[in-house]
């Protein structure tokens, strides 16, 4: 009778190792893409043994991260996506509110941004963010069709270049050239889907306070 009562703790402990080797993969690998395995087990304050039981080598623990890091993605748009791709939203608001939805799930994995293509190849990342690639190609074609963007190029295409240049904004805020909440971010995101400049920070401007606003 005694022994489901010894093993929840078990798993209890097992369930907080894992988590805290996951959140240690994440701070330290982001200050150092070449951090060993033995120099985060022992950053997380556990024994090899006890990292390399969860995560058998690298790769599996950027597995994990980018597991953790596509939840993290689906759970966020599911919180927010549908007020940011509500038709009767105008396109580059919802734009502007996807764009900061989003942002904090990249700052907070983008450190996967400069291992994961290395380790895990480039199926799976485009993988990870086929899900908000699919939502803002969405967002550009009804923008498109009111005449919020121009169609200079296919919606799809635009997409992936937009998703692009935010891989390329987060790996500078890896580097520390780049420090910005989302607005600096989601302005450049606007103008480079065709809004005009003072047009594009108007709208962040506007719809930035809204997310704050619900947690009050």
């Amino acid at each position: 009778m005694t022994k489901p009562v010894a093993r929840e703790p078990q798993r209890r402990n097992a369930r907080s190792n894992r988590a805290r080797i996951l959140a240690t993969a994440r701070r330290e690998l982001g200050r150092n893409p070449d951090t060993t395995l033995e120099e985060l087990a022992r950053a997380a304050g556990v024994v090899r043994r006890t990292l390399f039981g969860h995560f058998p080598g690298r790769t599996a623990l950027l597995e994990a991260l980018a597991e953790e890091a596509s939840e993290a993605l689906r759970g966020a748009m599911a919180d927010g996506a549908e007020r940011a791709t509500d038709p009767a939203e105008p396109a580059e608001r919802a734009l502007a509110r996807f764009t900061l939805l989003i942002w904090p799930v990249g700052d907070r994995y983008r450190m996967l941004l400069a291992l994961a293509r290395h380790d895990l190849g480039e199926e799976r990342v485009a993988e990870i963010l086929a899900p908000a690639r699919a939502e803002v190609t969405a967002i550009l074609e009804r923008g498109g069709q009111e005449g919020a963007f121009p169609a200079h190029l296919p919606s799809a295409v635009l997409s992936a270049g937009l998703e692009a240049m935010i891989v390329a904004l987060l790996e500078q805020v890896n580097t520390g050239a780049l420090e910005d909440d989302g607005t600096r971010v989601t302005v450049a995101m606007l103008i480079a889907a065709g809004v005009p400049e003072q047009r594009a920070r108007a709208v962040v401007a506007d719809v930035r306070p809204a997310p704050a606003a619900q947690g009050e």
